[in-house]
């Protein structure tokens, strides 16, 4: 690893400062470079969207106006592109580009459509040929158009005609596979996923030839190996999940790197004792050579999956009467911290505090927290049982030991907000050149953490997952304003603003909304008829003015009752096309882990401490804490039915029943005793069990 050359990056730096001055004013009017040059990181969208983020900053901001206020609610379909010939299945994470009046996008199948931003015809497609695979967004530049494909290979498409110009390999990193490409002046920054250890990658475009590589998890002799215990390094995670931004004044790219993992589960640190570098961190590398330049860890020794892996976002801003070159970063702690990116420093203040500690887990001693704290909330509510319904979005389901943010967890589940799929997660932030806010998409999605899990905590059945937006001022890290939304809207559900002060964000229901940048007030609202868990755009092509999204949906959080698609929509004042019908909603509340058993079939008895086999209707010979350890989990009956729940006679000990959040009973129950209780109203009701309330079922009646 290269150590600092400070002489250097200071010079940079005061270079840099001097044309910042005027750069946003230069893209704003018009006379500086255009947005598909990608020669500086600021350069907002206008007749293109050149890549997913918008531009090398990753701000989503477009300087096209003709859209606005007086005006939106006039916005119609312009054209709808059904890229797949109608597919309602798989997921879409896919964002679509804009260059020269053509969109690229992803399908849930990973292949690339091309399509006329004028017309919606499709020009060209590229098939994959390696499988299906979850994509996350092409880049286009040097004529080529960029994807990946199963195997780890990167695949290089003629722009005109889709046609595969060159493939490579790219072995040896980690999975090379869902993160969007990011394209900077002949070269290609490709992040990896889901692998034992992840590598930031530089290709050349030309052909895919590796030009560097950076390890998430240091090797021995790399800074950071000695941040984990032992061999832990070599199954360490620290994938970055995300693309990158880049500045190239400062000749450097910024990358989020995942969680630690590795040893049984990402919850579990005992075998990997350390902070854990370069897992739940910002890291600038210099962009041609990928030499170190600078870190930041929003979390040591992650026990949580509580990684921030959101795609930085680059700004200019004045600070205490200052202008700084910043960089956002944060997204699931609920937390940005703004540091200047040039040396990684925080001038807004960032402390380390103290934490609770469990040694088993060799947590460390402190964690840090920007002075001016989070922007959503950091423990769960204890509402009584039995008060209004749902009540506050992170309400703690029964039974669960509470914690706070960075609660250590050892055998027994501790129930934590904002959890490991809340935050902001991947969410694609927005910076306004005009309002100087940050905006973000969010979800309530608590978590219970525990070495019972096998993966990455349990988002416990019956919880409501919803979420909200937020406006944070970068120049003080402080909330401009906030808005609870219906839905989670934090797996790439990204955010446009506009040069109007119009901001769009799509929902997993699939409604397209346009509110007022300043304050969130709706303004307009269109269904596309499929989720969206993408980023929308802009672009222009000859004198009209369009607004994008791909609407497709993808699983997390709500699984598959989240609607699916595949149309690419374009919108413009006075189209012709109105909304798509309206799909079922998705489901709000996490479900139990079986289907629906009728109650006919088990003599409307639940039986509390038992898995149920739906195939054979045979009841678990053993004891079971498990979050199936209801037999059956979902039980299906008519208005009027008495249901009995039954403590099995085989159980060691007291179980029970709590219904949330009604509260229409809590009882406990010796092994062998029974509860009965009569649904006389329509609904679905949510019970866990106080010995165990990862055991949980649900009664639908109807």
């Amino acid at each position: 690893m290269a150590h600092i050359d400070r002489r250097n990056l200071l010079k940079g730096a005061a270079a840099t400062a001097a044309a910042a001055a005027v750069g946003p004013a230069l893209a704003g009017g018009g006379r500086g470079p255009s947005a598909a040059d990608l020669a500086r990181f600021d350069t907002p969208g206008d007749r293109d969207f050149p890549k997913v983020g918008g531009n090398l900053g990753n701000q989503n901001y477009t300087a096209l106006r003709r859209i606005d206020r007086g005006n939106v609610r006039r916005l119609r379909g312009a054209w709808v592109n059904h890229i797949e010939g109608g597919l309602a299945s798989g997921n879409s994470q896919s964002t679509a580009v804009a260059v020269d009046g053509v969109l690229y996008i992803e399908s849930a199948l990973g292949n690339v459509i091309a399509v006329d931003g004028v017309t919606g015809a499709t020009k060209w497609r590229y098939d994959q040929t390696r499988g299906s695979l979850t994509r996350r967004g092409v880049a286009v530049g040097g004529g080529y158009v960029f994807t990946k494909s199963n195997e780890n290979y990167v695949v290089a498409l003629d722009q005109r005609t889709g046609q595969v110009a060159w493939e490579r390999q790219v072995n040896g990193f980690g999975n090379i596979e869902k993160v969007a490409v990011v394209y900077h002046d002949g070269l290609l920054f490709c992040g990896t996923n889901d692998g034992p250890r992840g590598a930031a990658i530089a290709l050349d475009a030309r052909d895919g030839s590796v030009l560097w590589h950076f390890w998430g998890t240091p090797e021995p002799g790399e800074l950071g190996n000695d941040t984990w215990e032992g061999d832990s390094w070599m199954d360490g995670g620290a994938t970055p999940w995300i693309h990158p931004a880049v500045d190239p004044e400062l000749g450097l790219t910024y990358w989020t790197f995942g969680n630690a993992r590795g040893n049984n589960s990402s919850q579990d640190g005992s075998a990997r004792g350390g902070q854990n570098l370069f897992a739940n961190s910002l890291v600038a590398l210099d962009l041609r050579t990928g030499a170190y330049r600078w870190h930041f860890q929003s979390i040591h020794h992650d026990i949580w999956d509580m990684d921030n892996v959101m795609s930085p976002v680059l700004a200019d801003v004045r600070i205490r009467g200052r202008l700084r070159k910043v960089v956002v970063y944060g997204s699931k702690s609920g937390m940005f911290f703004i540091l200047d990116r040039t040396d990684g420093t925080a001038p807004l203040g960032v402390v380390e505090r103290p934490v609770p500690q469990e040694p088993r887990q060799k947590t460390w001693p402190t964690q840090p927290f920007p002075v001016q704290g989070g922007w959503t909330e950091q423990r769960v509510v204890d509402q009584p049982l039995g008060t209004s319904v749902p009540g506050d979005p992170n309400r703690a389901v029964p039974n669960y030991v509470q914690g706070s943010l960075y609660d250590p967890h050892w055998d027994t589940p501790i129930l934590t907000i904002p959890g490991h799929g809340g935050g902001s997660d991947w969410s694609h932030l927005s910076f306004s050149h005009r309002t100087g806010l940050v905006y973000t998409g969010y979800g309530y999605v608590a978590a219970a953490h525990s070495l019972t899990e096998s993966s990455n905590g349990l988002r416990p059945p019956g919880e409501y997952q919803t979420g909200g937006i937020v406006a944070v001022d970068v120049s003080t890290n402080q909330v401009a304003w906030k808005r609870r939304m219906p839905y989670s809207l934090a797996h790439g559900n990204g955010i446009l603003t506009t040069a109007s002060d119009l901001m769009f964000i799509g929902q997993p229901d699939g409604n397209l909304l346009g509110m007022d940048a300043r304050n969130g007030r709706e303004l307009w609202r269109f269904q596309t008829g499929a989720a969206i868990s993408s980023s929308p755009i802009m672009y222009r092509v000859g004198g009209k003015e369009y607004l994008a999204v791909y609407a497709g949906g993808t699983s997390i959080p709500y699984g598959d009752s989240a609607p699916r698609g595949d149309a690419l929509w374009a919108f413009e004042i006075g189209g012709d096309l109105g909304p798509a019908p309206i799909p079922p909603p998705p489901v709000i509340r996490r479900p139990v882990s079986g289907g629906p058993v009728a109650g006919s079939a088990v003599a409307d008895t639940v039986v509390i401490g038992r898995t149920y086999n739906a195939s054979t209707g045979a009841i678990g010979a053993t004891e079971s804490f498990g979050v199936n350890g209801m037999a059956p989990t979902h039980l299906r009956v008519p208005v009027g039915t008495t249901v009995t729940f039954t403590n099995h006679p085989g159980n060691t000990g007291a179980r029970g029943v709590t219904q949330f959040f009604e509260g229409l009973f809590d009882v406990r129950l010796a092994p062998g005793e029974s509860f009965t209780y009569r649904f006389d109203r329509a609904g679905e009701y949510f019970f866990n069990d106080p010995a165990s309330p990862r055991s949980t079922g649900k009664v639908e009646v109807f």
